[in-house]
């Protein structure tokens, strides 16, 4: 199956044959499915919070930001390629679709239409627009999302990488200090900085803050081989192995390196417009307000667990009704000693409206337990894809991070994975399918054994780019 050019570019990959061949077997056997045992809902699982409650949770986090050390880290080593899918194969196939139509009809409301009509001529033939996007011209075929130009104002367009400074300056202050870390690929890190060093200055001067960004990037030896469909291995035009950056689960090593206190998650395609943000900073600086919260009583209860004052009726109370965990019949306070010393996560979540994406449900654990985790399709059996169905719920990806323990040290996050969640996702490269591994996902199985609390964000609060099209909904066309 492999050549020698092949096993030496495995080598030099930073893995072993013997990886190789187990994630090869993986495409075959598929990973075992979650023990799910049903969908989370508002009645089960799902918090909804009162205006009143949002604005105490808000009120919280405003009071305790500048005590705490704060990143928002926004994964963004990701290439653009399924976004652009459509598009290569248009060039590539002559494939003429609704969505190639429609971006042909439309082509100047995108906020990149300035920057494009510099590589064309008037009247240029449908196919030669097309090509200066997504190769020569713009090349978004060969960039992350990060740096595709989103939305258009009045004092300039902004990229993907841009409108994450803006709300960070809004939510993830520590006084006038906004900590971003973002994960990107070597090979783009430097159009990351290009950009930056451009723009740092002015939004600086137009928030009042000083910027921290950071930068990290998956260990190639993370990465996994993609294979076509009938899994055989996927080869590039030059005859080349394709290895990918095993999704986001690979990022729970590079999560576990910041330093802080408090973690925003979010992906870096989920953004809005200026006129559109305000649910966006409101909810994320509740839901960290929620989390808070949660810390601060976890610590005192696990204290007095441990010092044999805590009446452990109520400390049950308080994992099953708050924290979520469904405890089983003859627990312990060692059991509860366990669930209370772990980090946190509260995640937003919005009701589904048909938004792909995975969604929130219990899952039976060996323990006895019953906790909340984020299931993608792939992971749930097909005798249970009926509660896949019944989901009222989806993940935007909205989380906010507690990763400190009860003295203040942080957790090591990689004690709390379940190696065992990774799942088969489809794929493209230049126009063509193939089939990736994926580790657990940094919101799947990365952080299976985490706390987990969700709650109901409006839907306002997301605004994902799968495709180029999605640039041209209502909430990606600035009102200024």
């Amino acid at each position: 199956m492999f050549t020698k050019d092949d096993l030496y570019q495995i080598e030099q990959h930073g893995l072993t044959i013997a990886q190789v061949e187990r994630q090869m077997a993986n495409f075959c056997q598929g990973f075992p499915f979650l023990k799910v045992v049903s969908a989370a809902s508002v009645d089960d699982g799902v918090v909804v919070l009162t205006p009143q409650q949002v604005a105490s949770a808000v009120e919280l986090y405003n009071q305790k930001s500048n005590e705490k050390h704060i990143v928002k880290f926004v994964p963004a080593s990701g290439a653009a390629t399924r976004m652009f899918k459509e598009l290569f194969e248009f060039v590539n196939e002559g494939k003429y679709t609704e969505g190639i139509e429609r971006l042909l009809d439309n082509i100047e409301k995108f906020a990149f239409w300035d920057e494009l009509s510099q590589y064309i001529v008037p009247d240029s033939p449908e196919e030669e627009i097309v090509e200066a996007i997504i190769k020569g011209g713009l090349n978004y075929g060969s960039k992350p999302k990060g740096l595709v130009t989103f939305h258009a104002y009045s004092d300039g367009a902004r990229k993907a990488v841009e409108e994450h400074l803006v709300e960070g300056a809004a939510y993830a202050r520590m006084g006038d200090k906004v900590r971003i870390h973002f994960t990107v690929s070597e090979e783009h890190k430097g159009g990351f900085l290009d950009v930056l060093s451009e723009k740092l200055p002015y939004y600086e001067q137009r928030f009042g803050v000083k910027y921290e960004i950071t930068f990290s990037a998956q260990k190639p030896s993370t990465d996994t081989i993609a294979v076509n469909p009938d899994n055989t291995p996927f080869r590039t035009e030059e005859g080349k192995l394709l290895f990918r950056p095993a999704g986001h689960g690979a990022l729970i090593e590079n999560l576990n390196d910041i330093d802080a206190d408090i973690i925003f998650v979010k992906n870096i395609d989920n953004v809005t417009t200026d006129a559109r943000r305000g649910d966006t900073i409101t909810y994320k600086k509740a839901l960290a307000g929620v989390l808070l919260e949660l810390q601060q009583q976890s610590f005192e209860l696990l204290k007095a667990l441990k010092e044999g004052s805590a009446d452990v009726v109520q400390v049950a109370r308080f994992v099953e009704e708050r924290l979520f965990v469904k405890l089983p019949d003859g627990y312990t306070t060692s059991t509860l000693e366990c669930i209370l010393n772990r980090p946190i996560r509260v995640c937003g979540v919005v009701r589904n409206q048909g938004e792909p994406g995975g969604g929130p449900f219990w899952v039976a654990n060996v323990d006895g337990t019953q906790s909340l985790q984020i299931a993608e399709s792939s992971q749930i059996a097909p005798d249970d894809m009926h509660l896949m169905k019944s989901a009222t719920h989806f993940n935007p990806v909205d989380l906010v991070c507690g990763v400190r323990n009860a003295e203040g040290e942080k957790f090591d996050l990689t004690q709390f994975t379940d190696p065992a969640t990774g799942f088969i996702s489809s794929k493209s490269s230049g126009g063509r399918e193939l089939r990736a591994q994926e580790l657990p996902g940094l919101w799947n199985g990365a952080m299976a054994n985490w706390n987990t609390v969700l709650v109901e964000v409006p839907i306002t609060t997301f605004s994902p780019v799968k495709v180029v099209q999605d640039l041209l909904r209502p909430e990606h066309q600035s009102n200024e």
